[in-house]
């Protein structure tokens, strides 16, 4: 297991109990006006258990290996916390949530109907973890609709599906304009999986590495150098990177109904709710009577570094007071 895994295992059950603590004490007090997504945060005197949970969250920062950005949004007051929050960190599939939600943004301009059929063929596949292969290799092709590719894509992380749900949507260009147009700054979505993954590599897509581990054998005959150099261009300035503040804040949107319509935003959030991955993040700490609506998020590993190993969501307690959060490695 990487060093970061069991990081992990320690690290999200400390955060939950932290932010436990910091719902039971209240410390959120009056609520502020609401923070735009965008714009800096205006200066905001924070009460002594609000730094001391702040403090909490720098020192779980600190505590663990590489870059870490942590950022908690209190929904209602929009009152954020944050460690590192601001540095634009690799997303990888986290950034399938803005694909949704511009897809979801169509649905409510009546651009999209979700029930509308979509057959997938051998060419629309794509590389790692894609349960839609499987589908297509045995029967030919996959006949489905653009709703349950995007339950897929979020719930079970499906490569495959999200860049063919990109695809309808209208390609990068199409989601960076919507997360522009809602004021999400700190928030860069980057290319479709194919292509952003391949680059991290050192190559450039071709379709047949879609097929059997074609990619891989590929990316094994890459020159140490080549690949050594695009993994790291690719952390220095990522093309998918934003910040944990920016992610949580957005969320934090979403969960008030800034962003979509009552309809989609609830169907997004109950999709978001049956996620299957990243059981030992987050979700591992959890309490009795929470729950917790995420994306993960899970980079390429070279010689013991990762480019990217993160869990994103909403958090609500028993008594419906309900947090943003978003933690990047």
């Amino acid at each position: 297991m990487p060093p970061v895994f069991r990081f992990f295992l320690l690290f999200f059950p400390v955060l939950t109990i932290a932010l436990v603590a910091f719902a039971l004490i209240g410390a959120a007090g009056t609520p502020a006006a609401r923070v735009e997504i965008g714009p800096p945060e205006p200066p905001v005197i924070k009460t002594a258990v609000e730094r001391e949970f702040e403090q909490q969250l720098e020192e779980i920062g600190a505590s663990l290996q590489g870059e870490v950005g942590i950022a908690v949004v209190d929904v209602a007051s929009s009152r954020s916390y944050h460690a590192n929050g601001t540095e634009l960190l690799p997303q990888q599939s986290v950034s399938k949530l803005w694909v949704a939600m511009a897809a979801l943004g169509k649905v409510d301009k009546g651009e999209l109907d979700l029930d509308e059929a979509v057959v997938m063929r051998a060419g629309d596949l794509t590389l790692f973890h894609q349960p839609i292969r499987e589908i297509v290799r045995t029967k030919g092709q996959f006949v489905s609709t653009y709703g349950e590719l995007m339950r897929r894509a979020l719930a079970q992380s499906d490569n495959s599906a999200n860049d063919r749900l990109l695809r309808r949507v209208g390609g990068p260009e199409k989601v960076q304009d919507w997360l522009d147009r809602k004021g999400i700054d700190g928030v860069r979505f980057g290319t479709d999986e194919r292509t952003k993954q391949s680059a991290i590599a050192g190559l450039e897509w071709h379709q047949t590495y879609a097929l059997n581990n074609l990619f891989y054998d590929a990316r094994n005959k890459v020159p140490g150098e080549i690949r050594r150099a695009a993994f790291e261009a690719y952390l220095a300035d990522p093309i998918d990177g934003a910040s944990a503040l920016a992610i949580a804040r957005a969320l934090a949107a979403l969960a008030r109904g800034e962003l979509l319509s009552e309809r989609s935003t609830a169907l997004l959030r109950a999709t978001l709710e049956t996620t299957r991955s990243g059981p030992n993040r987050l979700k591992a700490g959890v309490p009795p009577g929470w729950t917790f609506e995420h994306k993960t998020g899970t980079g390429q590993y070279l010689e013991g570094e990762q480019s990217g190993y993160n869990d994103v969501g909403i958090m609500t307690a028993p008594d419906g007071t309900q947090y943003a959060i978003a933690v990047m490695i």
